[in-house]
């Protein structure tokens, strides 16, 4: 197989681990979150934090932001349903249901990304790729039948928590298909997602105002500490390097960064909430795994846009609106 149409390739390969391994520890640091300060405001702060540390990234290496009308209604489409829908659901999910089952969850976001890339975006799913992604659904539903077990709240609570996991998951992975379209592709990761953050801030901040009330704030360590990990690492960083993913490998393959975060977040979980394997959630961890490495040996679709020409740096953050690369 061409090594430019592999997985392994190094511009996709190490931001795709670093993104995974950060995802991975975001499930256990949202706890840090919940609490006295709505969930709603919480986010509001977390995205403003890493659009500022976007922007001001941005002004300090010279890329370029801006994006056009026509980017930053896609910017608020992108937004909407990545920064607003998607993780107040998540939010909301985890005051139902433990950290670990809600990671779970999205960790199924490879099944809709590769339907929805499939069906919108035209691309290609190799047989290896489908043979990978089926191990690794059936290492999650290991690991989701462990987690519904563990799992002390009664049926309408688990029920509840499940369903607004499910529809944040959703709202990510249709998040996952704008920014794979030809008309995201041709403006700069670093504008689309800064502005995303903005439109997200914007949408949640009016909602929080409408029907939560005024701003609330906890200046307590755990809650700040933890507003920062997740503005900084968890948003300004990992966004770009998942935009970057999607646009290099497509939608499906990035998905499987969330079907590895469970694992990582219940690997977590065993050093700080002293949560313990079971045999099926060990299963559960192999086959992820190994669903993973069936996968990365597949030959990957071909962009919808020129990003495979270059790298993150020449290919796609430091593009701007007038190049036909983004």
């Amino acid at each position: 197989m061409n090594p430019e149409q592999s997985y392994l390739q190094p511009r996709i390969l190490v931001p795709f681990v670093v993104m995974t391994l950060i995802w991975g520890s975001t499930w256990l640091i949202i706890t840090g979150q919940l609490g006295s300060v709505p969930a709603v405001w919480s986010i509001s702060y977390r995205f403003a934090i890493g659009a500022a540390a976007m922007f001001a990234y941005a002004a300090l290496t010279g890329m370029p932001t801006a994006i056009g009308r026509q980017g930053h209604l896609l910017a608020a489409a992108f937004g909407l349903t990545q920064f607003c829908f998607n993780v107040t659901l998540v939010y909301l999910a985890e005051e139902y249901i433990t950290s670990g089952l809600v990671a779970v969850i999205f960790a199924l976001l490879i099944v809709p990304n590769s339907l929805f890339a499939w069906l919108f975006l035209k691309h290609e799913v190799s047989r290896r790729f489908i043979v990978g992604s089926v191990v690794a659904v059936a290492g999650v539903a290991m690991l989701f039948i462990q987690e519904i077990r563990a799992s002390s709240g009664s049926a309408a609570t688990v029920a509840t928590g499940i369903s607004l996991a499910l529809l944040g998951m959703l709202c990510a992975s249709i998040a996952s298909i704008i920014q794979a379209t030809k008309g995201a592709q041709a403006r700069p990761i670093m504008g689309m997602i800064a502005w995303g953050m903005v439109h997200g801030v914007i949408a949640n901040s009016v909602f929080a105002l409408l029907f939560i009330g005024p701003p609330v704030f906890d200046t307590s360590l755990p809650y700040v500490s933890s507003l920062l990990y997740l503005g900084l690492m968890g948003s300004a960083l990992v966004f770009p390097l998942y935009i970057h993913v999607i646009r290099a490998a497509g939608p499906g393959f990035a998905g499987y960064s969330n079907a590895l975060s469970p694992f990582l977040a219940m690997m977590l979980s065993t050093i700080f909430e002293d949560y313990r394997w079971s045999l099926l959630a060990a299963l559960g961890g192999l086959f992820g795994l190994a669903g993973l490495f069936i996968a990365l040996r597949a030959r990957r679709p071909v962009p919808a846009g020129p990003v495979e020409a270059g790298g993150i740096d020449a290919g796609a953050v430091d593009a701007g609106p007038a190049k036909a690369a983004p």
